[in-house]
């Protein structure tokens, strides 16, 4: 019988709650990264995600968990927990191996996060219209002034009126701008339905049509990337004063 992994995610917590259940080996691995990573491109100030009902097969499948902590190190930057660990299969150690911090149970995860912070994080809607960019623009002008980031501002519209822009004139699917402040840096990430990747392959000709998009994005951001996800992908920058 083929080997299953389910997924609950309870938003009704402070933070998501990623209930896993079922076998993980490398035939489920693929999953859960797709679970985990469609919870985390929403850009949650954090996940906790409850493992007490998975059975771990293979301990070397475990090295899904991470694969996503490395991806999304940069963006969105969210805190991690993992919770509910048993060591009936002697996985103990495997589980830290992980990278991920380990809790007890979930009111230890909670408990040790702390309180959400709602206003560190933003986000816009749009359609893949002419006037999105401008939107765009707008809420991240309002709400850099609003972080006492003003000087971020700039940048952060050049790459989000890139983005958004790319989406309009090649995905044409709905979008998701999404905005949230670390410390004294701001992400930039826009979210579509195209699985197609940007591919950024440097510097382009003078005498060449488009491709400096990308360009632009590279030239002003501390770090920028992308994630691929089930039905779609998002791409992401960091900026800082």
């Amino acid at each position: 019988m083929p080997s299953e992994v389910r997924h609950l995610v309870d938003r009704d917590q402070s933070f998501p709650l990623v209930r896993l259940t079922g076998v993980l080996d490398t035939e489920t691995a693929a999953p859960v990264r797709a679970t985990l990573l469609d919870v985390l491109a929403g850009q949650p100030e954090a996940v906790v995600v409850d493992v007490a009902g998975l059975r771990v097969r293979q301990g070397d499948a475990l090295s899904v968990l991470r694969e996503v902590l490395d991806e999304t190190r940069d963006w969105p930057a969210a805190r991690l927990a993992l919770c509910c660990i048993g060591d009936a299969d002697g996985n103990g150690a495997a589980w830290t191996a992980t990278g991920w911090p380990i809790w007890a149970d979930q009111a230890s995860a909670f408990a040790a996060l702390g309180p959400a912070d709602s206003g560190r994080r933003v986000s816009l809607e749009l359609e893949p219209f002419v006037g999105a960019a401008r939107r765009a623009r707008e809420l991240i002008t309002e709400t850099c002034l609003r972080w006492e980031l003003a000087e971020v501002a700039g940048d952060a519209c050049i790459v989000a009126t890139e983005m958004v822009n790319n989406v309009v004139a090649h995905a044409h699917t709905a979008m998701r701008l999404l905005l949230a402040r670390h410390g004294d840096t701001v992400s930039v990430a826009v979210r579509d339905g195209s699985p197609v990747l940007p591919d950024f392959t440097g510097p382009v000709a003078p005498t060449a049509y488009g491709g400096r998009g990308l360009l632009l994005i590279d030239a002003v951001s501390e770090r920028w990337g992308r994630l691929a996800l089930t039905g779609g992908k998002v791409v992401w920058a960091r900026l800082k004063p």
